[in-house]
């Protein structure tokens, strides 16, 4: 039998043809897809995050600010929000539908809706009687070229009557003041349409809340906004935060976007608000909103849920801050009943303690009258760093230590006070009275001025006779008085935690009986802030501290029952130690003690029956007023500034004190010994009043344990 052959299978060569393309088409695929994701990928998944995740902000309550004993000074009060998120593509007509909506449920105030927004809405409602507003020419032009969409809406603005702007009734002007909120806004950020200028009301919170799904973008939300616990007392000092409608600062908006911040963010504008606003802002809360390529909303998606702003803690002591307000307030308003008070407008005191620099109360205050005629007096503690004075003899002082340091004069130097008379001049140089052959301690208590002109006389090289020439001083002489008036921290910037302090004026002109005023503190000009920190460095045996006004930042507890931990805690900080020996400063403080304890002294009808045994200057200066009620052009007006420094215990200090009150040209001037005497009371009873509350404290928690223990026993 034949065996039959098995056919031979062969694969046509068009099949393995079409194979070959098929592999290189694959292979092509496969590199393009690698190109695309190794080489292009960064940018294509930049564009898609770009274009559909955008993450915005959300706010959260700022830190507390709270006083050395845990008052709470700066609140957060939560309000009730409505919001509107403006999505990208979302047009005029569909924003003004939902403004429509949101009219029924609430109501807005239309002060703010101005002519031009009225026009904008007239050409959004009526666009056909719009379009009638441009002329053929006109429009010929557009399509040519000579004219641009702009030009054509800025004519249709121009040529809307009033008549037309009455077709508009009042019931739409609150739709558009609501849109006006909703076209102010940044895009897929939200902007607030009722929240810290007008109250939202429950029934229009619970009213929107029920109808959100029919109104696309706004939302309801829970505001916070600042409550200053003690209304304006400090207010100056604490600063003020901005708006939702004023957002960034337009000065700083570059530094606040680059930190993350929001368009419509509030932050602080001024002072401890602004200072620390890094520390009060917190972490916001994020949310990612997912959007198509068209900007409409997909969904939303928390990416963080924030965390609050961390708490300050301030040096001040609100009670005595309050007590020293009161006292200033007063006393200034009785002292503007009084003769030749017609400038009088203003006063400070700064109390601070002088082992650590602590600020325990800053308090200025302005006397202005409003348009009503009606005196007010305004919180101006501001006033005690930023504006600067004369201030008398309170710097006898440093001009005594600066004497005995240069060896211009030793502790038993012994000047005749007598009127002083140098050539070329018709007028004598002299103290209040002649108080004949005097000490450095007699000459501080009695305030000799002849004492100080005839020490910086000898720190020049010269020694006094009549009707002599004052050539030998020179303009280095100056330098100096001013150099040595710097370590106590005279003329210069003291530290403080806080912005915009000033260092006072110095004079250019050296004409060398200049040298002689500004001995007795009557050429330069310093800040109340620089009078506390000058007689704290005597008071505390020569070491210039560092005023603070934040003594501690916390992180807020999350709960209740939990205490809050401690970030940052402040030490003092001593800036420079004077040069002078520690006999020096002795001597001066106890010129200092004469001046309110023994007879005689400047201060002791004020201060010598004061059980707290304080030590102290007065100050007197013959100045100029330079103040607002001053016209332009107007000549300088002579007038008087009081001032008095001070410290207790003396002997062992624990307060020191500035009392500043300008431009007082009552007779005896003794609204500052007055402020001064009144704010040391205060100090001394707050801190007896507290000391007694810590022991009653101490004996309920005592009594309470010991009722627990026995309960325990007893079961």
């Amino acid at each position: 039998m034949k065996r039959k052959r098995k056919k031979k299978t062969h694969v046509p060569i068009r099949l393995n043809l079409l194979f070959f393309v098929v592999f290189i088409l694959f292979s092509i695929l496969i590199l393009r897809l690698g190109l695309v994701q190794i080489v292009y990928g960064e940018n294509y998944q930049r564009e898609v995050a770009k274009t559909e995740n955008v993450t915005v902000n959300a706010p959260v309550p700022r830190g507390k600010i709270y006083d050395r004993y845990n008052r709470v000074v700066v609140d957060n009060t939560p309000l009730n929000a409505i919001t509107y998120t403006r999505f990208q593509g979302t047009t005029q007509e569909e924003r003004l539908k939902v403004a429509e909506q949101l009219a029924k449920y609430i109501d807005k105030d239309t002060s703010k809706v101005t002519e031009r927004d009225l026009k904008d809405y007239w050409i959004l409602k009526h666009p056909e009687e719009a379009k009638k507003k441009i002329r053929k020419d006109e429009l010929a032009k557009l399509k040519k070229g000579k004219l641009t969409d702009k030009d054509i809406y800025n004519l249709q603005l121009s040529r809307i009557t009033p008549e037309d702007l009455n077709e508009i009734p009042e019931s739409e002007k609150e739709v558009l003041a609501i849109k006006r909120e909703m076209d102010g806004g940044y895009a897929l950020t939200p902007q607030n349409i009722k929240s810290e200028d007008e109250e939202v009301t429950p029934k229009e919170y619970a009213k929107i809340s029920e109808h959100l799904e029919d109104l696309p973008g706004v939302d309801t939300t829970t505001y916070w906004d600042r409550h200053y616990v003690y209304g304006d007392t400090l207010k100056s000092m604490l600063g003020n935060i901005s708006s939702s409608n004023e957002g960034l600062p337009r000065e700083q908006l570059d530094y606040f976007l680059a930190r993350d911040y929001s368009r419509n963010d509030r932050v602080g504008k001024s002072y401890i608000e602004a200072q620390y606003e890094d520390i009060l802002s917190g972490e916001k809360a994020k949310v990612k909103n997912i959007t198509d390529k068209s900007g409409n909303l997909l969904g939303t998606e928390v990416v963080s849920e924030g965390k609050q702003g961390r708490d300050l803690v301030l040096t001040i002591d609100m009670n005595l801050q309050t007590e020293v307000e009161k006292i200033l307030t007063d006393e200034l308003l009785k002292a503007k009943r009084k003769p030749g008070t017609g400038l009088l407008d203003r006063g400070f005191i700064v109390m601070m303690d002088p082992r650590t620099g602590e600020i325990l109360a800053m308090a200025g205050k302005q006397y202005t009258m409003n348009d009503q005629g009606k005196v007010e007096i305004k919180d101006f503690a501001l006033g005690n760093m930023t504006t600067s004075y004369t201030m008398g003899s309170v710097v006898k002082g440093a001009t005594i230590l600066a004497g005995l340091d240069s060896g211009a004069i030793s502790p038993g130097t012994v000047f005749r006070d007598e009127p002083l008379k140098f050539a070329g001049t018709a007028k004598e140089k002299k103290s209040w009275k002649n108080m004949g052959s005097i000490g450095i301690q007699t000459a501080l208590k009695q305030s000799s001025n002849v004492y100080m002109f005839k020490t910086v006389m000898s720190l020049a090289g010269l020694q006094y006779h009549h009707n002599m020439a004052l050539r030998g001083i020179k303009p280095e002489h100056f330098e100096t008085m001013r150099s040595y008036y710097s370590q106590f921290g005279l003329g210069v910037k003291t530290g403080i935690d806080l912005p915009n302090e000033m260092a006072g004026f110095k004079g250019s002109d050296y004409t060398p009986g200049l040298l002689l005023d500004l001995a007795i503190g009557q050429y330069d000009t310093y800040t109340p802030l620089q009078l506390a920190q000058y007689v704290s460095t005597i008071a505390n045996g020569g070491y210039r501290m560092k005023p603070q006004i934040v003594k501690e930042i916390r992180d807020p507890a999350v709960n209740e029952e939990d205490e809050p931990s401690t970030l940052y805690s402040s030490e003092p900080t001593i800036l420079n130690r004077i040069t002078m020996k520690d006999q020096y400063i002795k001597l001066v403080q106890e010129g200092f003690r004469k001046v309110t304890q023994e007879p005689g002294g400047t201060g002791y009808a004020y201060f010598g029956n004061a059980p707290y045994k304080p030590a102290g200057k007065s100050g007197t200066a013959e100045a100029f007023y330079d103040g607002p009620k001053r016209k332009k052009g107007q000549k300088l007006i002579p007038t008087i500034n009081a001032t008095f420094i001070g410290y207790a215990p003396y002997d062992n200090p624990e307060i020191a004190f500035a009392v500043v009150t300008p431009w007082d040209g009552s007779a005896g001037h003794p609204m500052s010994k007055i402020v001064g005497r009144k704010a040391l009371d205060a100090y001394f009873e707050l801190k007896k009043q507290e000391i007694k509350e810590q022991a009653d404290e101490q004996t309920k928690n005592a009594d309470e344990e010991a009722q627990n223990s026995e309960q325990t026993e007893n079961e």
